[in-house]
């Protein structure tokens, strides 16, 4: 394992050096944020029924879903992308290491790094400055303490699972070089299945049990419901249940592809 420790390191130190980059992107997801939120009140104000998740809690959903956006595998590692396009590449499938573990390794510094550098301010911004300015109704609220065990250790599922379908996305360069085509199409599935964009438990009845089965619930929407109290804590060993397995079964997926891809890969660049 020490030399995947050594890889995890040496990237978080140098995912943790953009500053700049982190202060920008809070500020673009706080109006994010804030826009959504105009949003669901609307949506809240205007609908007659009552609803499977509360405004209270919606808010809370939206703020964890901009301040965690970074751990979510809506992209690829800019890195070996740039690796894949002009043949240096060659260089990893040298190391004396387990690729696949390789890999991994840096894509769980790659998603922790930058998510840490957002989540903090963005997080004290929403909990104390939003009821500072008036706008109390809009805060991220703090959760309960069993609610609060229970998405921290849904979030360790969250970041295995996301590491695991980011690190199958990048062993499509070994086809694809450029990868367009799969990160547009992992975008549009990520940000709607997981819940960024509409919480899972506003979708059609109907639609419940498939989004439940799929993987992507468990990146945002079930631990983001834990921390909001809409899942009950006592939950969470099936959440955890279904992170691992998902994580399990893309990570077998993933290997396969990578042994598949490495017997017969053509390395750009000349």
């Amino acid at each position: 394992m020490r030399p995947y420790a050594a890889i995890f390191r040496a990237r978080f130190r140098t995912m943790i050096q953009y500053r700049a980059a982190a202060v920008a992107g809070v500020w673009t997801q706080v109006m994010f944020g804030l826009i959504l939120i105009m949003i669901y009140e609307a949506f809240y104000g205007s609908s007659g029924q009552a609803q499977p998740i509360a405004f209270a809690q919606v808010v809370s959903y939206v703020w964890l879903g901009q301040a965690l956006l970074a751990l979510l595998p809506w992209n690829v590692d800019t890195e070996l992308r740039a690796m894949a396009r002009s043949g240096a590449v060659a260089y990893e499938l040298c190391r004396p290491v387990d690729l696949y573990c390789f890999w991994f390794a840096r894509g769980l510094a790659w998603r922790l790094a930058p998510a840490l550098l957002r989540s903090i301010p963005l997080s004290l911004l929403a909990i104390f400055v939003l009821p500072w300015i008036g706008l109390g109704e809009w805060r991220l609220q703090f959760p309960s303490l069993s609610a609060g065990l229970a998405f921290g250790a849904a979030m360790v599922g969250t970041l295995l699972l996301g590491c695991a379908i980011s690190t199958f996305l990048n062993i499509t360069l070994l086809w694809t070089v450029s990868n367009d085509g799969a990160y547009v199409v992992l975008t549009a599935l990520v940000s709607m299945f997981s819940g960024l964009i509409v919480p899972l438990p506003l979708f059609p009845g109907w639609a419940q049990s498939i989004l439940m089965a799929m993987p992507f619930a468990g990146l945002a929407d079930l631990p983001y419901r834990l921390y909001t109290g809409n899942i009950d804590a006592g939950t969470t060993p099936l959440i955890l249940l279904h992170q691992l397995i998902w994580t399990a079964i893309i990570v077998v997926a993933g290997r396969w592809m990578l042994r598949r891809g490495m017997s017969r890969v053509v390395v750009q660049g000349g």
